[in-house]
């Protein structure tokens, strides 16, 4: 518990810090021809140049359609569009693959990490990932920064793009965590073998708790860039979380690396796209 107060009152401290920000990267007034600006409920009439409307009666649907671009990616390459980031990381994620019987024992058998991963259990890197979000559109509402509020709200489709893929994926190939095997059993053979619910995902490819941490870092650094150190800490907590999916044997490394990539290119390229 105390642990858990000693988290919250950080994140709380760094979103007082940050959430001023947001008004200096605000949209413009209005233009003074007479041109009728879109409407949102519960945020500014005003949107960023670029931005996509959002607002919390947008947001399902949003979400929805967000998913045409996501799961007609494959078609696209297929087309020869994105070939070289694709290849990248199919490339470095099976290398990782590759390489998981080697890294994965080391994490399973180790007593090293005890203490840390008691601090960054899964549930409490969850909670603090849902609790930046929540609390910085808390303050951005009692501020009314109109463009912290409509981060949060991107953050949210965000992370919900990202699950909605890691949800499919994960029952689809099954696959072990490090957890489930013995310390001294086989890594090799991990796929097509685990057991759970649908709506968790009966494997562990993606790390859903890397995705949806690099999810929502990607919309801070997106959205905060001028600030230079706003992607810094972004991408470093995000990457604290996903090597406590490691160090918990939650996950192998290639399940995070994929998780990483994935909430940055859905992110970044599907829910904060231009209109």
């Amino acid at each position: 518990m105390r642990e858990s107060r000693q988290l919250a009152g950080i994140a709380l401290l760094l979103l007082v810090t940050i959430t001023p920000l947001g008004k200096s990267q605000d949209a413009p007034p209005a233009p003074s021809n007479g041109t009728p600006t879109t409407q949102s409920p519960g945020v500014s009439p005003i949107l960023a140049a670029g931005e996509r409307p959002i607002s919390w009666k947008q947001l399902i649907p949003n979400i929805i359609q967000d998913q045409k671009p996501i799961w007609l990616f494959p078609v696209h390459v297929a087309q020869g569009k994105h070939l070289k980031p694709t290849a990248g990381f199919i490339l470095a994620t099976a290398g990782l693959v590759t390489l998981d019987p080697h890294t994965a024992p080391y994490f399973r058998r180790t007593n090293s990490f005890a203490d840390f991963n008691r601090t960054f259990s899964g549930e409490r890197t969850a909670i603090g990932t849902a609790l930046v979000p929540l609390a910085f559109y808390g303050v951005s509402l009692a501020r009314k920064d109109t463009y912290g509020q409509r981060t949060a709200l991107y953050i949210a489709e965000a992370v919900a793009d990202a699950e909605i893929l890691t949800t499919v994926m994960k029952n689809v190939d099954r696959r072990l965590r490090p957890s489930d095997i013995p310390p001294y059993g086989d890594y090799s053979h991990t796929w097509f073998k685990g057991t759970g619910t649908v709506l968790r995902g009966r494997g562990g490819f993606p790390s859903g708790h890397t995705i949806a941490a690099f999810s929502v870092a990607t919309v801070f650094a997106d959205r905060y860039r001028k600030h230079r150190w706003v992607p810094y800490v972004a991408y470093g907590l995000a990457g604290w979380v996903g090597f406590t999916r490691v160090s918990l044997q939650s996950h192998f490394v290639s399940d995070v690396f994929a998780g990483a990539a994935l909430g940055y290119v859905i992110a970044h390229n599907v829910t904060l796209r231009q209109p």
